[in-house]
């Protein structure tokens, strides 16, 4: 058998979208990240575009500037569907839910969930938290009443409250009909493999 040599792609590889957001992110104008790097702003900008290919020793320089792994310029977005009709069940301990999981089970950083709340559902008979940052609901459909330590919120569709999960909370629909709610937790309280 004959070894196949590796040939070229003919894609071409574009990293000044991802250089252009690590300096934005960080604050940084292009007149800058030029002054800490010893290259002109214009070939800067030029990279940024992709209209110019730096060669590896300026790339790990911008890199270094940008504290930036140079690896992660050529790797291949995180990008994932995760199909409504094949989104796993899970139990979140409701009572007249049905909760299914909408972002992939290995994400980490946020995790979202959809949830069916028939009439009269609920979170139980006690307030909880979630070990999140960030918790936000969002009403697609129907009446949510949230109730918090001395206060409640109702949400009508088109809603959205935002709290921390580690805050006691619980939910109710207390309406006739069922709503349909996003849940969104930042980051992920739970996460596993695939």
């Amino acid at each position: 058998m004959k070894a196949l040599h590796p040939t070229p792609s003919d894609r071409p590889v574009r990293v000044g979208a991802r250089l252009r957001a690590c300096r934005k992110t960080q604050g940084l104008t292009i007149e800058q990240v030029a002054a800490a790097t010893g290259l002109t702003r214009g070939f800067l900008s030029r990279v940024e575009r992709d209209e110019t290919s730096p060669s590896v020793a300026t790339l790990v320089t911008l890199c270094e500037v940008l504290s930036l792994p140079v690896g992660s310029l050529f790797e291949d977005a995180d990008t994932e569907v995760v199909r409504l009709a094949k989104a796993p069940a899970i139990n979140m301990g409701g009572r007249g839910v049905q909760d299914l999981m909408i972002t992939p089970r290995a994400q980490s950083k946020v995790q979202m969930l959809r949830s069916h709340l028939a009439p009269g559902a609920n979170g139980g008979e006690n307030l909880y938290t979630i070990n999140c940052e960030v918790e936000v609901l969002h009403v697609v459909s129907g009446t949510v009443t949230m109730q918090f330590t001395g206060r409640t919120e109702t949400l009508d569709a088109g809603d959205t409250l935002t709290f921390s999960g580690r805050e006691p909370h619980n939910w109710r629909n207390a309406g006739s009909t069922p709503a349909e709610v996003l849940w969104t937790f930042v980051p992920a309280p739970w996460s596993g493999s695939r």
